[in-house]
């Protein structure tokens, strides 16, 4: 099955080839938009990329971490999802949320 979704004005599109995930992920951070994350034409945040760090902080210089923006998924309310969030402090230390 694929994930298909695309940006609030429907300029960006994307298609993923796999299931939409039994937990999604939250972090409480926020950052400033960056070229390529974002659709240039309504400034939606569509995906995040950072280094794919292990929870003892090493990473292998090479491995990404993709995150998608779940609320933008066709056929998909994610506020109904289960979700783990983030707090950036305690990193490593998800909690559920709810």
């Amino acid at each position: 099955m694929a994930i298909t979704g695309s940006c609030h004005c429907g300029k960006t599109t994307f298609r993923l080839d796999t299931d939409i995930p039994a937990q999604l992920t939250r972090s409480l951070a926020r950052s400033a938009p960056n070229e390529g994350r974002c659709c240039i034409h309504c400034g939606c945040a569509t995906f995040s990329d950072s280094p794919a760090f292990e929870p003892d902080g090493k990473w292998d210089g090479s491995t990404r971490r993709i995150g998608v923006n779940a609320r933008l998924f066709d056929d998909f309310d994610a506020a109904l999802a289960s979700i783990v969030v983030i707090d950036g402090k305690h990193l490593w230390q998800p909690w559920q949320e709810g």
